[in-house]
C-alpha cells in the first residue's frame, strides 16, 4: 500500500501524486479516475523497476 496524494491541478483536472515512487503522477477528469489511474501508473512503475531488476522503494 503506497500514499497517495490528490489535489485539484490548474487545467481542471484532479492530479494523483505517490511521493514514494519519483515522478509517479497521474490525473483525471474526476477524483476517482484519478486514483484508478494512479493505481495503474504505481503498478507499471514498480513491474519496470522488477523487470529492471531494481527493488521498488519501501513505502
Amino acid at each position: 500500500m503506497r500514499q497517495v496524494l490528490i489535489y485539484p491541478g490548474e487545467d481542471g483536472f484532479w492530479v494523483a501524486e505517490c511521493p514514494s515512487l519519483k515522478g509517479c503522477i497521474s490525473q483525471g477528469e474526476t477524483k476517482e479516475k484519478a486514483i484508478i489511474n494512479i493505481k495503474e501508473a504505481i503498478n507499471l512503475y514498480i513491474k519496470v523497476l522488477l523487470d529492471d531488476n531494481l527493488a521498488p522503494p519501501e513505502n
